[in-house]
C-alpha cells in the first residue's frame, strides 16, 4: 500500500464532511409565522 494512505483518506473525508456541513447550513429553516392578533386595530 502507498504511504500515508489512511491520512489521505481522512483528509478527503474531512473535506467532504465540511462541504456537506456548509451545504446543509444553507437549507431554509422551518419557522413559525407570527400570529396575527384577532383585532386588526391593535
Amino acid at each position: 500500500m502507498a504511504d500515508n494512505y489512511l491520512e489521505r483518506q481522512r483528509e478527503i473525508y474531512e473535506k467532504r464532511k465540511a462541504q456537506w456541513l456548509r451545504k446543509s447550513k444553507h437549507l431554509p429553516k422551518l419557522s413559525q409565522k407570527p400570529q396575527k392578533p384577532d383585532d386588526e386595530a391593535l
